[in-house]
């Protein structure tokens, strides 16, 4: 099991990485230069056009990007009602992208569909490339702008400066805040409280728990992890007083109940709607559930896909535990993974995961489609902190959030 753990917490998690995705019409040759970058037969390249019909998606390490995710998508130009849905598929991946490359046929001049996904690449605020792809095949060169580029995936003309124009880009994209560490000092104390149940992954600790381990280990927090029926021995047996407990959501209150009143206490719930940049959205969110009447729905969101166990936290746990709060009779609905509905009118209130496993980007775009909607949403450990009367002291570490 340690070295279990010492592996994912060496690796980079799909979150966590610059996210670049290619875009463009059918047969432009978008699939091509994917292979041409990675050097590698990632999609499957014809002269048959629509040939990338799904999404794909590679995690990688890539010089001079180092770790990556590449999104190849189908053309935006595809048809019929199955092409419909792959163009949706496609739009959904821009999402999540912080990096877009529009591959277009050099000799030939941008279409509409070609401009509008310029202009929505400006809309949604995505750093964007043009690339001129197959300029073998003509003999007339424009002057390009800062982003732009000509290059010939057949020939590999220009794509090691491809490369360097997108890693150019990334260097200008923001470091990711610290999750926890910001808030604390050297050498202070935190208890992580993590359990082992028939939810828990074999051998492995889930992703939010391993960030915040090495959060806290790369930043000189002396940190101690126990199962929540090892709580009180942990506490007995510190010389020093901790500084915080962090917890899994779905044990907030038994932690509560043996967590003195003068340590902090919060949950990997909330401290990633922090890190994603949704706290103050989410403590407001919550307060719906005052306002909920018989046959309200709710629409309870994850981010990754799993096997559900019969005590699955988002379809059993949460909603019990919503319905006994509420006294009133709700409907509940679920989504996961990609997932994530466009008209949320229907909805009273949304309740979403952590988002562990969703970069920032998508988890914005979420939030911001229920803030245009005037939908509430929330996110799992700020429900049930909220549910169990201690929000207020889950968030009292993080000074800049109001209640």
């Amino acid at each position: 099991m340690l070295y279990n753990i010492i592996m994912s917490l060496n690796s980079v998690p799909t979150s966590e990485r610059i996210h670049i995705g290619f875009f463009g019409l059918r047969n432009a040759g978008k699939s091509s230069v994917v292979n041409a970058i990675t050097n590698q037969n990632l999609s499957i390249v014809s002269e048959i056009k629509g040939t990338t019909t799904d999404p794909v998606i590679k995690s990688m390490e890539l010089l001079p990007l180092g770790p990556i995710t590449l999104l190849d998508t189908p053309g935006l130009d595809d048809e019929g009602d199955l092409g419909k849905l792959r163009i949706e598929k496609t739009y959904q991946i821009l999402r999540k992208t912080d990096i877009a490359v529009l591959v277009t046929d050099a000799s030939k001049p941008l279409n509409k569909i070609e401009k509008d996904l310029i202009s929505l690449f400006q809309q949604m605020n995505i750093n964007y490339i043009i690339a001129y792809n197959k300029s073998d095949l003509i003999s007339e060169y424009k002057t390009l702008a800062e982003n732009e580029i000509y290059i010939s995936a057949a020939y590999k003309t220009n794509i090691f400066e491809l490369k360097e124009l997108i890693a150019s880009i990334v260097k200008k994209i923001p470091e990711s805040p610290k999750l926890i560490s910001d808030v604390l000092n050297d050498k202070d104390i935190v208890i992580l409280v993590i359990p082992i149940d028939s939810a828990a992954p074999k051998g492995r600790l889930i992703l939010p728990q391993q960030q915040v381990l090495r959060d806290l280990l790369d930043n000189n927090i002396v940190t101690l992890v126990v199962k929540e029926t090892e709580l009180t021995q942990a506490f007995n047996s510190l010389k020093t007083k901790p500084k915080l407990v962090i917890t899994d959501s779905q044990v907030f209150k038994y932690v509560m109940q043996n967590t003195p009143d003068d340590v902090f206490l919060t949950s990997f719930s909330i401290i990633f709607a922090r890190y994603k940049g949704v706290l103050s959205d989410a403590v407001k969110g919550v307060r719906t559930l005052e306002e909920l009447k018989d046959n309200d729905t709710i629409l309870i969101s994850e981010g990754c896909t799993h096997h559900r166990q019969c005590e699955d936290i988002g379809t059993v746990k949460l909603p019990k535990w919503i319905q006994e709060y509420t006294n009133k009779k709700l409907n509940f609905e679920y989504t996961s993974g990609g997932t994530f509905p466009a008209d949320l009118n229907k909805y009273k209130l949304v309740i979403h995961c952590g988002g562990c496993m969703l970069n920032q980007k998508e988890v914005l775009f979420r939030y911001n489609l229920a803030k245009e909607q005037n939908i509430p949403i929330s996110n799992y450990g700020i429900t049930i902190a909220y549910i169990n009367g201690i929000l207020k002291r889950s968030l009292e570490i993080f000074l800049d959030i109001n209640l």
